[in-house]
């Protein structure tokens, strides 16, 4: 018995997390410091904001991480995925507004965020192909068998009240 609960649990949760998208974004940057040097191999503080209308709307998400550097001053992170400090990641309305990322950085690793950046949110290709979805151009045949031989088949517009 403890086995079948086991192997069910494990289904479930396998394909709940399979189906979901994720609720996260990739963010890569190259850190300098004051003199423009790159800070390498670093650990360096992040503080991401999400802004709402312009580059100094209202922030409806605020993060902070703290990544390291390699060796080009990269730092690679997944905005969503860091210290929430204020607002859902997962409940912003992508569709209602503008939105920016602001992001702060402390080539130190502490909290004196010294190199700052805002930039508008834009579309990325496949987000831009997925509006053909809105529209369907030429005729939908039904080819579901099940329904085909279903009294349901039958039933027209005139049928329902």
């Amino acid at each position: 018995m403890k086995r079948i609960f086991a192997i069910l649990s494990a289904v479930l949760l396998t394909t709940t997390l399979w189906a979901q998208s994720p609720e996260k974004m990739s963010y890569q940057a190259v850190v300098r410091d004051a003199i423009d040097n790159l800070v390498t191999n670093t650990d360096v503080s992040m503080q991401i904001s999400i802004l709402q209308s312009s580059t100094d709307g209202t922030a409806v998400y605020v993060e902070t991480q703290t990544p390291s550097t390699n060796a080009n001053g990269l730092v690679a992170i997944e905005i969503g995925n860091g210290t929430e400090v204020t607002g859902d990641f997962t409940i912003i309305d992508w569709a209602h507004d503008t939105y920016f990322i602001k992001t702060e950085t402390d080539p130190s690793g502490g909290t004196d965020y010294t190199i700052t950046g805002t930039s508008q949110l834009l579309s990325v290709p496949y987000a831009l192909h997925a509006k053909t979805a809105e529209t369907i151009t030429g005729t939908i045949t039904e080819t579901d068998p099940v329904f085909g031989s279903s009294i349901a088949s039958g039933i027209t517009e005139a049928d329902t009240a």
